[in-house]
């Protein structure tokens, strides 16, 4: 059945076209000989030619429609005219304006919904592109950092394997948690993009502990040491949004310190309230390189720098004497500035 209707739909154009090319031909050939009288065929046909225009601007495709509706148009101008042989030039014109009118009735009615329907489907097409686009960033915030961690573990177990087996045995269990860390994020992922409508499914946002979990995993998989502070009141004084944000900042921090800077001595993430704005940096020395920013590809810090600017915040790195530093200022003008010293997490640097 909605096969059959979708037929019916895309000959709506052609039927209108075929129809008003034959009013067209009785206008000019059978409607001069005869009298005002005997004028109610061809308007009749009018009216129904006014039903295949609304029915064409509703279903048809663009280019038919606009033919079928085209032609039409000028069947509805041109059907009266043999019927007043004797009308003045301004008559002739009054009286196509007027039977010009049911056109633009027509377009109304039909094309307003076809407006509305091609509205929606773009909406829908938005919204599944921002999900995709989330998704995306998820795999890379996530997904990428655990996997480089795994990488850094089995460069480490082989490099001592040699030497001392039983060190092997830790970077094993490291390496499982990681792994298991990113196979939960991709079943999480791919449920997602089978129910993209279940938001409820999602995991939490992350909390302090979170990032807490998320420095000690990356202090304990590598050579590279690592510790975090966080100033009491930072957690209360970030938005859901702003959460969110820092920990996808942080992750991609310490994933660029992974994969750029893999000889770096320490890295130092610090989350302070200052001036009314939570302020994040990630500083590591650079081991003998320059850490890079992944910048191809729309999800490395670039795509965190536009979801930064979106929350009212700024992003920034510099570098000077072999220092590598981020920093990311998220505004929380609700609050006062508070001093920072609590210090949490990780092992010393």
């Amino acid at each position: 059945m909605r096969r059959r209707l979708v037929v019916v739909r895309a000959w709506t154009g052609r039927v209108a076209v075929l129809a008003a090319s034959v009013m067209i031909a009785v206008t000019f050939v059978w409607a001069p000989g005869v009298g005002q009288d005997e004028s109610g065929p061809l308007f009749a046909a009018a009216t129904a030619l006014v039903a295949l225009q609304a029915a064409a601007f509703r279903w048809a495709p663009r280019q038919e429609a606009a033919l079928g509706v085209g032609l039409a148009a000028v069947a509805l101008v041109l059907w009266p005219q043999p019927f007043v042989p004797d009308a003045s030039l301004y008559e002739r014109v009054g009286m196509g304006a007027f039977w010009f009118v049911p056109t633009l009735g027509a377009a109304v009615v039909g094309g307003y919904p076809r407006l509305m329907e091609h509205r929606r489907r773009r909406a829908v097409h938005e919204a599944r592109l921002s999900q995709q686009l989330a998704f995306a960033h998820d795999l890379h915030d996530f997904v990428a950092h655990d996997i480089s961690g795994i990488v850094a573990q089995a460069q480490a177990a082989r490099f001592v394997a040699g030497q001392n087996p039983d060190a092997v045995a830790g970077a094993l269990e490291r390496i499982e948690r990681a792994g298991l860390a990113a196979l939960a994020s991709l079943d999480r992922t791919v449920h997602l993009l089978r129910e993209p409508g279940r938001e409820a499914d999602r995991a939490p946002l992350p909390s302090a502990a979170h990032l807490i979990e998320l420095v000690s995993r990356f202090d304990e998989t590598g050579r590279t040491r690592a510790r975090i502070d966080i100033a009491p009141g930072v957690e209360t004084a970030l938005s859901r949004e702003a959460a969110a944000t820092v920990h996808r900042v942080t992750t991609e921090a310490l994933t660029n310190v992974r994969r750029h800077a893999p000889d770096a001595a320490g890295v130092e993430v610090a989350l302070v309230l200052e001036d009314g704005a939570v302020r994040l940096t990630v500083t590591n020395d650079t081991g003998g390189g320059r850490p890079r920013a992944r910048e191809s590809g729309g999800t490395g810090l670039r795509a965190l720098t536009e979801r930064v600017r979106a929350l009212g915040g700024s992003l920034h790195t510099s570098a000077d004497d072999g220092t590598w530093r981020l920093t990311v200022t998220l505004p929380t003008p609700h609050l006062t500035s508070r001093p920072a010293s609590l210090a949490v997490a990780g092992d010393p640097a």
